[in-house]
């Protein structure tokens, strides 16, 4: 794997380390959102979750043990890898996932799309790392994965429209996560089952009104997000076509003044630490969207500016410094300093 020091350098990841190696042991805060029959629903994280019960909620603390897993491969020496070995081995055991499987049949819409999208990416982390620790993992991983699938399956066969919010029922991020790791894993039929719902819902948008955004307390960019799912799913030429008449102001000269990051007035404040977590999203998936563009496309000189512009503020968040913005912002950080979306096989 090929890095670039002045992006993410070993002393960046010790810092996003740091903060995972932390968070995915600490249960409290917590954020629960589960429905509850009964007073007997209400069971400590640890006992409910007990592989995923760290980072204040389910998704963070799946998307830090994929985070963990990115960093050994790409730092297998750096100090943080025998306790971020550790970790994995102590919550990814066959009998937590087995009571994480059970939890996530009796609640298929827990964490459903984005929690179980990020499940799904540390599932492909796994299976792209040579390594006979990884291949033990991936075993006792292997019965929530099939639960996931199926939640997920069954939530895609019966959405009827796309939601476009900047958060986590976002479906387009949802879907480009699930298409990155059914071409890691071969997994063709549910590729063409997630191809066919990009093409419904986005194929035919245009004029989109970008300069709205963010929408309000944003992680995710909604135009943005879409455009890094199309360009997943079209050829170079029909994605040029579609972006296009989706983004018909983007400059085509070199401008940093159109697409601005978003600064904090309270770093500690958890909502606003959701503009950190933009900021970053949105740096990685300007570098999708000029991957998919041919090279002598004259709109990548507007769209790289605004994305190192993006990729400066995000890798320095300033609510890493709060439980608000550590418990989850390194993960983000390590997606984009590794380029995690663009480092797929062919």
């Amino acid at each position: 794997m090929n890095l670039n020091p002045e992006t993410f350098s070993l002393e960046v990841a010790n810092r996003f380390a740091e903060f995972g190696l932390k968070c995915t042991l600490q249960e409290y805060p917590h954020v629960q959102c589960y429905w509850l029959k009964s007073d007997a629903d209400l069971i400590p994280p640890r006992q409910l979750n007990p592989a995923f019960y760290g980072c204040l909620d389910w998704h963070s603390a799946v998307h830090n043990h994929w985070m963990l897993t990115r960093l050994i491969r790409y730092f297998p020496e750096a100090d943080f890898v025998t306790p971020a070995r550790e970790i994995l081995t102590q919550n990814l055991t066959p009998e937590n996932i087995k009571i994480e499987a059970e939890f996530l049949k009796s609640q298929p819409r827990f964490e459903c799309p984005y929690g179980l999208v990020w499940f799904l990416q540390l599932i492909a982390e796994l299976t792209e790392w040579d390594d006979e620790h990884s291949k033990g993992l991936l075993e006792n991983l292997a019965p929530l994965e099939t639960v996931i699938v199926n939640n997920l399956r069954t939530w895609l066969h019966t959405l009827t429209h796309p939601n476009r919010t900047g958060l986590h029922n976002q479906t387009a991020f949802a879907l480009g996560l699930m298409l990155d790791w059914a071409t890691i894993t071969a997994q063709e039929n549910l590729l063409d089952e997630v191809e066919y719902k990009a093409q419904k819902f986005y194929s035919k948008d245009h004029n989109y009104s970008w300069h709205c955004e963010p929408l309000g307390y944003d992680f995710l960019s909604p135009c943005l997000a879409e455009a890094d799912l199309m360009r997943r799913v079209l050829p170079a030429v029909e994605f040029s076509e579609w972006l296009t008449l989706f983004l018909p102001e983007l400059p085509r000269d070199l401008k940093t003044d159109w697409f601005h990051p978003i600064t904090l007035e309270n770093p500690e404040d958890y909502g606003q630490s959701h503009f950190d977590g933009l900021n970053l999203s949105r740096a990685w998936m300007l570098d999708g969207i000029i991957s998919g563009l041919f090279p002598e496309d004259n709109r990548i000189p507007a769209l790289k500016a605004v994305a190192n512009l993006h990729r400066q503020v995000g890798l320095n968040p300033l609510s890493g410094n709060s439980y608000g913005g550590s418990h989850w912002l390194g993960s983000f950080a390590v997606y984009l300093g590794t380029k995690r979306g663009l480092t797929l096989p062919n």
